[in-house]
């Protein structure tokens, strides 16, 4: 690390001088560039949350049965946790003259543009390569979409672990400008979101855009096809806008006599697992407890919106305006995930404060997939249909008690996404012969990807074992979100007194 010394400038900025590629800069130039890298996020995070929102039933829109629909997701954990370290190693090591980020940056947004193409056209990409337009499944257009949405879950993986290093790299190690560049990055991704679950939830879209509606696209379709050719233009310019305006120096090249290995991150996480303390295992528990009661509700929310309360079948009008109000919810779901997360940095605090605040966002969201059964029931106790036997969207009453379950659910995520990072942290800090913090967090990582990995394989299964619908996989992560709480409230140790939580924002996928 370089040496620094701050200089004031004439204006009463701060200049930085020193060995990195963003010396000699007032702190209001380092604020401009944090934030027109940290708007790429929102980019990203528009395409997370359409994925979110309309891809599951989009899959079965295309012939997918339900019972498999959720093992189309089997790849998004799993490019995770093979993706971003490789990615990362690589750029770390990188020596190209347009910098060690950027051209990872573009590549990402390039792949995601492609698999965006892919997602959004697999209809008419299928119907060209021969399938029928009255068939019930359409296997070519299967087989597009399927490796388009893996392939969108490798480049967001690909683009977003570069995207926080630039930010890392403009920061130069300043803790203050750090915590702003966290908390710019979480703002726009909230923005991506809000604007994603936005368009998702708007079903006359595709008027923008009237030839997205073909032969083989219906308006479901041509919705969803919009959709992405948004998130591609939003993510193309702040790409673009970023990469061109905020320069990197390019990294030396440095010759070693053994080259690492890009799989050296797996060996030192075999090493830190090795090296856990007992609180850690214990975090590690609770934390993939949470997420086993958490990736049913991220899977099938809106398919519950579509079929359960509004009555309607795929491919129905009924279940598409079904969606469209889930994503709605997922709207107001995000604009509560802001809000809670900024209250987290503000109240959160070391020992049983934390433990507290985990147990009872557990709790809540016991209280709300339970309540999914009774939204159901009362859906279909009152359902109404028109002359044709269609059904007819539910009461005012109902739509407003299923959105306040995705509203209040967003509080629950928001400590999801900053209470388990707190926690490794605050272990990290009290243990002096445990795994660095670092990796302590590649560890957690583990403990997120593999329920949800578990959760794709089996939760569609478990769904049939009771005679389908969403209500059995909201009723298992139910069980696992109370015995989550109970975890972290009887049995995850409390951290020394004097330890701080370090709260993380929160966003995400």
């Amino acid at each position: 690390m370089g040496s620094q010394k701050d200089t004031k400038l004439r204006n009463g900025s701060t200049r930085y001088d020193d060995e990195s590629g963003y010396s000699s800069e007032s702190r209001a130039t380092t604020y401009r560039k944090m934030i027109t890298v940290a708007s790429v996020a929102a980019g990203v995070q528009f395409g997370w949350a359409l994925q979110l929102s309309l891809l599951t039933p989009y899959v079965q829109l295309l012939g997918v049965p339900h019972m498999w629909a959720s093992f189309v997701w089997l790849c998004g954990p799993v490019s995770g946790l093979l993706v971003q370290p490789i990615v990362g190693y690589f750029s770390d090591s990188s020596t190209s003259r347009f910098g060690k980020r950027r051209p990872y940056i573009v590549a990402g947004a390039v792949m995601v543009i492609l698999s965006v193409v892919l997602i959004g056209f697999a209809a008419d990409f299928g119907h060209m390569a021969g399938d029928s337009l009255d068939g019930k499944v359409k296997t070519r257009a299967v087989a597009i979409f399927v490796v388009g949405f893996w392939v969108l879950d490798v480049a967001n993986n690909t683009l977003q672990g570069p995207l926080r290093a630039f930010l890392a790299d403009i920061c130069n190690d300043d803790m203050d400008l750090a915590k702003s560049a966290n908390a710019f990055c979480s703002f726009f991704m909230g923005v991506g979101n809000i604007l994603g679950y936005s368009a998702g939830s708007y079903g006359k879209l595709y008027t923008v855009l009237p030839f997205t509606k073909t032969a083989a696209c219906d308006t479901y379709c041509a919705n969803l096809k919009t959709c992405f050719i948004f998130s591609i233009c939003l993510l193309l310019c702040l790409t673009l806008l970023a990469v061109l305006t905020v320069g990197e120096k390019p990294q030396d090249i440095v010759i070693k006599s053994e080259p690492e290995s890009p799989f050296l991150f797996f060996i030192s996480l075999g090493k830190a697992i090795k090296q856990m303390q007992r609180p850690m295992w214990i975090l590690l528990a609770v934390t993939c407890m949470n997420w086993l009661a958490w990736f049913p509700w991220l899977l099938y929310n809106t398919d519950w919106m579509g079929k359960e309360v509004f009555g309607g079948d795929v491919g129905e009008p009924t279940y598409a305006l079904g969606v469209q109000t889930g994503s709605l919810g997922l709207m107001l779901n995000s604009v509560i995930l802001m809000f809670i997360s900024i209250a987290i940095v503000f109240v959160s605090g070391g020992g049983n404060g934390v433990k507290i605040m985990w147990a009872v966002s557990n709790f809540l969201m016991v209280v709300c997939f339970l309540m999914t059964l009774w939204i159901t029931k009362t859906a279909e106790h009152r359902r109404k249909f028109d002359p044709q036997g269609l059904p007819l969207p539910p009461s005012a009453n109902i739509k407003a008690g299923a959105l306040a379950i995705f509203s209040l659910l967003g509080a629950s995520i928001a400590v999801t996404f900053s209470v388990p990072f707190a926690m490794a942290s605050m272990y990290c800090m009290s243990s002096t012969d445990g795994p660095g913090q670092g990796l302590s967090i590649g560890v957690l990582n583990l403990a997120i990807v593999t329920p949800q990995m578990f959760v794709s394989v089996t939760s569609g299964p478990w769904s049939a074992l009771f005679g389908g619908g969403n209500v059995p996989v909201f009723y298992a992560g139910a069980g696992a979100a109370l015995l989550c709480g109970l975890m972290a409230l009887f049995i995850l140790p409390t951290p020394p007194k004097g330890v701080k939580a370090i709260a993380m924002g929160g966003g995400g996928h």
